[in-house]
Order: structure tokens, then C-alpha cells, then sequence
């Protein structure tokens, strides 16, 4: 399993592979949520920029590493799907906070 983590690891967003070191910075005064969550919809951006860039490569025929931009392409994807959860698991938190009575 942790073997599988690293592997997953290497194509995620750097901020989101710190997990719970990142929480715990943030009790000492580092990184909050909202800025973690700010440095990784700007690495996605960046990704999904390089993954497009990969992709007109490809289709004008200018791509010099075949292989390379395959693995643009998959780790821009990647990481949209993930900030997509994180969205979804984020408005779901939401809507749950507003069903709960006081």
C-alpha cells in the first residue's frame, strides 16, 4: 500500500502530498489551508498550461518526446480530478454543516 501511496505520489501536487506534516506546520504558524490550497490550485494551473502546451505539440507535430508529453497531459488531468474531490468533498462539507440543527 505505501509503495502504491509513492507511486501516486510522484504525479499529485507537492503541497497535497505533505497530508498531515501540512496541518501540523500550521499550529506552529506555517502554511494555513487556505494557502495550501492556493500554492496547489496554482501548481494544477501550471500542469494543466504545460499539459495543454504537450497537447498542441502533439498535434502540429513539433513534440520532440512522445513519452514526455503523454505524462504532461496524464499528470495535468490527474491533478484537475483531484482538485475536483477536493471541491466536491469541500461543498458536501458544506451542505452537511447546513442540515446540522442546533
Amino acid at each position: 500500500m505505501a509503495d502504491l501511496l509513492n507511486k501516486i505520489g510522484t504525479i499529485l501536487p507537492s503541497e497535497l502530498q505533505k497530508g498531515s506534516g501540512a496541518a501540523a506546520k500550521t499550529e506552529t504558524g506555517g502554511d494555513s489551508f487556505s494557502d495550501i490550497l492556493k500554492k496547489t490550485i496554482n501548481e494544477t494551473n501550471e500542469l494543466q498550461v504545460h499539459g495543454e502546451q504537450a497537447a498542441t505539440d502533439i498535434a502540429t507535430g513539433q513534440v520532440k518526446d512522445l513519452h514526455q508529453a503523454a505524462i504532461a497531459i496524464d499528470k495535468a488531468e490527474t491533478s484537475m480530478k483531484l482538485i475536483l474531490e477536493v471541491r466536491n468533498k469541500a461543498v458536501s462539507a458544506y451542505k452537511e454543516i447546513l442540515r446540522t440543527q442546533m
